[in-house]
């Protein structure tokens, strides 16, 4: 068993319930006020611990800390008038792919769209009760706004929770996140990125598992958000939207990947056999030459009866199985 035939199995994003917005008061600063104003004052050396801003909704809990309003909204508004109740803090410096958040109830997307099913939620009883780690950015080229803060760009997560959840929710200055590389198109890879960062991504599912590989299921997703099989691993790697493309959408989606030849193959290329059906297809992640012959390979793969998995392999080369065929990356730009 090789790969799952469906691009977006139907029971591989878990059910997230969402609260009913609550309408709130305005606050008497916003945040897009705050976002250019605090920096300036911080750099000056003046405390900004007692300065106020908007927040997206607070607990029942948290309302008398939070300056008495209480929300349950869940989800984020398009060009909505709707701020947040008050939050205090200092401005804070982020570190590279590591950001602080604000405000309470922010939803997690399966995809980068602000529309798509929801996986999780972001401070769940607290005002920046959780950080957010982000490998990439989109830029949807779609607004969401939160009070006169707006942003096009969805973050794509790591931590605390697998998926896409708006900038606005970021506690940054700025409407995307800096530092972080910026993918166009809902998330489609561009060109630019790093081949040694997806092996290395390729190289986690070996010891995910407590210390051993990620196993194989055509059904299941790993904590990760991406599909058990061979195109979602390669999905993974690749940094595309959870739960991963399927095999064909990985060879001719040309969004995604381009032919090429067998002598051009690099680290972090693909062969791809995606003839048949999900139980003949796979792909596996191109890592090294083993001679100058060119007569084996050593790749990553996903593979049934075993899991994650770095060996030799002679997969596309001739007299081997023809059916595999190597594709770039298209986000490598070359």
């Amino acid at each position: 068993m090789y790969e799952h035939s469906s691009t977006h199995p139907a029971d591989t994003t878990p059910p997230v319930h969402r609260a009913a917005p609550t309408r709130q008061k305005n606050s008497p600063f916003r945040r897009s006020v705050l976002r250019t104003f605090l920096p300036a004052v911080a750099a000056a050396g003046i405390g900004v611990a007692g300065f106020a801003g908007p927040a997206h909704g607070s607990e029942a809990g948290s309302a008398a800390a939070a300056g008495g309003h209480s929300a349950t909204a869940t989800k984020l508004s398009r060009d909505s008038s709707v701020t947040g109740s008050a939050r205090t803090g200092s401005v804070k410096q982020a570190a590279a792919a590591d950001f602080p958040t604000w405000g309470t109830r922010w939803t997690v997307h399966a995809t980068a769209d602000a529309d798509s099913s929801a996986v999780g939620m972001i401070n769940k009883t607290a005002p920046g009760q959780d950080r957010i780690t982000a490998d990439y950015q989109a830029d949807t080229g779609h607004k969401v706004c939160e009070g006169s803060t707006c942003s096009t760009f969805m973050a794509h997560l790591t931590g605390p929770v697998s998926g896409f959840l708006s900038v606005v929710a970021v506690d940054i200055p700025q409407d995307r996140l800096p530092g972080v590389p910026v993918q166009a198109g809902g998330g489609q890879p561009q060109p630019g990125g790093s081949r040694q960062e997806m092996l290395h991504r390729a190289a986690t599912w070996l010891t995910a598992n407590n210390g051993a590989q990620v196993p194989y299921s055509q059904a299941k997703v790993w904590k990760d958000g991406y599909r058990q099989d061979c195109s979602g691993y390669a999905s993974m790697a690749l940094g595309l939207p959870t739960p991963g493309t399927n095999t064909v959408g990985l060879a001719t989606n040309r969004h995604l990947t381009r032919p090429l030849s067998l002598g051009e193959l690099k680290p972090g290329d693909l062969l791809i056999d995606a003839a048949g059906d999900n139980n003949t297809r796979h792909v596996v992640i191109f890592e090294k030459w083993n001679n100058d012959a060119h007569s084996s390979y050593t790749a990553y793969e996903q593979r049934g009866d075993h899991g994650t998995g770095h060996r030799t392999l002679t997969y596309g080369l001739p007299g081997d199985d023809a059916e595999f065929k190597p594709y770039r990356p298209v986000k490598f730009g070359d």
